[in-house]
């Protein structure tokens, strides 16, 4: 069983709060005692899970996301069918803003090489479009998110406000219509209103679900966006309520998400 996986049975096994032993957790993974002990470590070191005698239980703190590489792996045939569409929308030459999350990182992914100017607002990102020649990779610097790897606060906004892009992308915790798109947190969102602001082209990539969604903060609507990329389960009433802004929307045939724990931000 892959890392990731192992990873989100564990933390889903003690998210009632009940202490869950090393013998059970083996159980359910199908791991040995030595790769389960060592997952709890590494669960416990990110916040996720607290250790106890014999096994582990809820980590103190609720209402953590999955840590990003668990989000990313769990889902990723359908965040890798996404990123294609979205890549397949980007000319040679252009110059873009990549957003944060798990999504962008895969859009990421799969433009390397090209021969590109991108600002990324992840380090996950800009480490994946630097590992070969092809894309001038510009970061803002600021304050670094644990995990995520995500650039938030004055710094970023003020890189992306000076920035004018061809093409940003952006995630969204959520952006149900008629609510708009909304961010879980204040800060995710001025940096993607900034987005909004700094590009001739706006392309929103998010999985359908999310669609149906409201978070706290807004940080735009659909009428700021050019292009909506999302699955093919995507309502016909949510289509046609973005169509009715002028955006264009792509909806990607793509695997049925797995049975998983939200993961806003992505």
């Amino acid at each position: 069983m892959q890392r990731s996986l192992r990873h989100r049975m564990i933390i889903r096994a003690v998210a009632t709060g009940a202490t869950v032993t090393v013998e059970g957790l083996c159980q359910l993974t199908g791991a040995a005692p030595i790769t389960v002990r060592r997952d709890l470590a590494e669960l416990a070191e990110l916040g996720m899970v607290r250790r106890v005698r014999g096994g582990a239980t809820r980590a103190e703190l609720r209402g953590s996301a999955m840590p990003f590489s668990v989000r990313f792996e769990s889902d990723r045939a359908r965040k890798d069918a996404l990123a294609s569409a979205v890549v397949g929308l980007v000319e040679d030459g252009q110059s873009l803003v990549l957003d944060n999350g798990t999504t962008c990182y895969a859009v990421a992914r799969q433009l390397v090489g090209r021969p590109l100017t991108v600002l990324a607002l992840s380090l996950h990102a800009a480490a994946a479009l630097a590992t070969r020649p092809g894309v001038r990779v510009v970061v803002p610097g600021g304050l670094v998110e644990n995990d995520t790897l995500a650039f938030t606060g004055h710094d970023a906004v003020r890189a992306v406000q000076d920035t004018h892009a061809d093409l940003a992308v952006l995630g969204a915790c959520s952006a149900q219509p008629g609510f708009g798109l909304t961010s879980t947190t204040y800060e995710d969102a001025q940096v993607k209103r900034a987005c909004l602001a700094a590009a001739a082209q706006r392309v929103l990539v998010t999985t359908a679900d999310k669609l149906a969604r409201t978070s706290t903060f807004r940080f735009g609507t659909p009428a700021d966006l050019t292009h909506l990329v999302t699955t093919d389960d995507v309502a016909d009433d949510v289509v046609t309520a973005f169509e009715a802004e002028g955006v264009a929307v792509l909806a990607v045939a793509a695997p049925a998400a797995p049975d998983a724990p939200d993961a806003p931000g992505d």
